[in-house]
């Protein structure tokens, strides 16, 4: 007898009913856990993938990994493919396994747009964008990096666009720590990390996310994005600030905490063409549309309403809930072969230099991935 998949065509949706304590989920997942050990579970002993595949559900195939960086008690219990343990297939979670795929499903149409990340189901599907998706089905072979999920209390804002998140972007607040290691903290909003799937890429979000990130801090006289920036993201901004000149004085390349002494104009690097260059990085990242000012239609669809972050200040004449979404797009510090890839994150990049290994599962629970860190537009 097979395990089910979850059901498709938006009727079951793991964002949309799981609201269980995450205790009693995680309570749930053990439990499950041990029968699987003792194989003494009553019901299926097989997961059917969809499509028709077959996988056994056995204590090898299966392992806990936690869900925030900052919180290792808080697990997810997760199926790997048998022939290849960096495959993640499915997530168990209300006494079910759920496919990757299903879970970044929604059936709620008020879940559309660039939406704060808030609810606990929020916060794994965040998870799984990142860590699952990003760090090991989509994330470029030629330019491995240990992942590692966010925190428990970290900024974000997925986009939600035809029933499933497609994108996110997180935002390290001014006054957070820098990491558990220092008192040292953040003295401006900067953009950390920010991926896009690759079917969604080349579409403008890259654009997108950095005009959203810039309304949600109005009040604020500079803004970072985690340093170091892809010579794709370059292109990304170099377009945005074309478009959006009031904006040239605020955006800065940032190493934390974001002391003026670490900080560089970005603007000002474009104009002395002090960007990375590396014209393959920029073709394989970038979008097909040209590097000039975009469709009106486009302009007027970024200047929609933005949902803030929490305690982010607004300037008068704010728009209110963010409801607009652009077409595919791609990642910030860019390191895969697809044009604007917008994949993963600026920061902190630079005390893991040399960390170039996919991890796997294993590996994230063993405390050896580091900090998540591609980014492409």
């Amino acid at each position: 007898m097979a395990a089910p998949a979850a059901p498709e065509g938006g009727c079951l949706c793991l964002v949309d009913t799981i609201a269980e304590d995450p205790e009693v989920l995680q309570g749930d997942a053990q439990t499950y856990y041990e029968k699987l050990l003792k194989k003494s579970l009553p019901t299926a002993d097989v997961f059917c993938i969809p499509g028709g595949q077959e996988v056994k559900l056995e204590d090898s195939c299966v392992c806990f990994v936690p869900l925030y960086r900052n919180n290792p008690t808080c697990k997810l219990l997760l199926l790997t493919d048998p022939k290849d343990k960096e495959t993640v297939l499915a997530v168990y979670l209300g006494r079910r396994w759920w496919p990757v795929e299903e879970v970044v499903k929604t059936a709620d149409p008020a879940r559309d747009g660039l939406l704060l990340v808030q609810t606990f189901a929020e916060r794994i599907v965040l998870f799984v964008l990142n860590y699952i998706i990003f760090g090991m089905l989509e994330g470029s072979s030629a330019n491995d990096a240990f992942f590692l999920p966010h925190s428990a209390t970290e900024c974000a804002k997925m986009l939600w666009r035809n029933g499933e998140a497609v994108a996110f972007y997180s935002v390290k607040m001014k006054g957070s720590l820098c990491d558990g290691t220092t008192s040292q903290c953040y003295l401006l909003p900067v953009l950390d990390t920010i991926f896009v799937r690759r079917k969604c890429r080349r579409g403008g979000l890259g654009m997108k996310m950095l005009h959203d990130f810039c309304q949600s801090f109005l009040a604020e006289d500079a803004l970072g994005i985690s340093c170091p920036i892809s010579a794709a993201m370059y292109q990304v901004c170099q377009k945005f600030l074309q478009v959006y000149p009031e904006e040239q004085k605020r955006l800065w390349e940032v190493e934390a905490p974001g002391d003026w002494s670490q900080r560089v104009n970005i603007w000002l690097k474009i104009q002395m063409e002090l960007f990375p260059s590396g014209k393959a990085a920029v073709d394989s990242h970038m979008e097909n549309t040209p590097a000039s000012k975009p469709r009106q239609s486009e302009v007027d669809q970024m200047n929609k309403g933005v949902e803030c972050f929490p305690g982010a200040g607004r300037g008068a004449g704010d728009a209110t809930e963010k409801k607009d979404d652009t077409a595919a797009a791609g990642t910030l510090n860019p390191q895969g072969p697809e044009e604007e890839d917008l994949e993963k994150g600026a920061g902190n990049t630079r005390q893991h230099e040399g960390l170039r290994k996919r991890a796997s599962p294993g590996d994230l629970v063993g405390d050896k991935a580091t900090k998540q860190f591609r980014t492409t537009p």
